[in-house]
């Protein structure tokens, strides 16, 4: 790796670090495009694997501070991971077996499926007391259905899935979105650890890429954090933006793909 192909790692870590911390999520789903068209990783398999890594430390760091606010109902997180790693795992299997190409392609529609999720308001509202318990199994096959959908889909693509996470607990507990981005993060850590084992069992993980996009990660997510804070007003506006930018690259990545070599 040459001292450009370094600075394409970290740079391009610190882009989905810093929107992440900006934003609040929806970074990891640039990690594969950025590591296939910008670092010039050859093989988008390799690519997932090594973002799938990539995605799993930054979510375990942001789960720390969450769990130190009360904001992670650990019953809730722990049976829609459970579930997910099971669907994380069946959906690394039947990505690795897709061709790389029309992996991208199908990647690249996901973009701008969930940009455009991205786009609908939140409501924060919800039970801020809701948890699993004998009074509550109902919302145990809504935990199990959803997380497994959830990790496949996680697995598949080798994404965090965040934003398809936070929505899913909130409509299997009922939960307020504070909660649901605290738990979502526990999800997001399991899942990509999942998929990470997945891909590197079949050596699809660079392990030295890996390491310097965690670190681009983490130096540009203190400065997203702190834009954030200043911006505070905004937030509605970049997300926005934001989603704007992954639905363009999507079709961007579908173009491409479904275009004749």
């Amino acid at each position: 790796m040459n001292s450009l192909e370094i600075l394409l790692a970290i740079g391009s870590g610190g882009v989905v670090g810093f929107t992440l911390g900006l934003v609040g999520g929806g970074g990891s789903i640039m990690a594969v495009p950025l590591l296939v068209y910008v670092v010039g990783v050859a093989s988008p398999h390799i690519a997932i694997g090594t973002s799938a890594v990539a995605v799993a430390a930054s979510a375990a760091a942001n789960l720390v501070g969450h769990a130190r606010a009360g904001n992670v109902k650990w019953n809730c997180a722990a049976v829609f991971s459970l579930a997910g790693i099971a669907g994380a795992a069946a959906g690394a299997h039947f990505g690795k077996l897709i061709d790389g190409g029309r992996l991208l392609t199908l990647f690249g529609a996901l973009m701008i499926v969930i940009g455009l999720l991205m786009l609908r308001p939140r409501k924060n509202t919800g039970n801020p007391d809701v948890k699993l318990a004998r009074d509550t199994l109902h919302l145990l096959p809504w935990l199990i259905g959803i997380g497994f959908a959830v990790g496949a889909l996680s697995g598949f693509f080798g994404i965090g899935g965040g934003f398809l996470i936070v929505p899913g607990l909130m409509a299997a507990t009922g939960m307020p979105l504070i909660n649901a981005v605290g738990s979502s993060l526990f999800a997001v850590t399991a899942f990509g650890l999942t998929t990470a084992a997945s891909y590197a069992a079949s050596g699809l993980v660079d392990w030295p890429l890996a390491g310097l996009f965690i670190l681009g990660g983490a130096v540009g997510g203190v400065g997203g954090i702190a834009l954030a804070r200043r911006l505070s007003s905004h937030k509605h506006a970049l997300t926005r933006i934001f989603s704007a930018i992954v639905i363009a690259v999507g079709i961007y990545v579908t173009t491409r793909g479904l275009l004749p070599a």
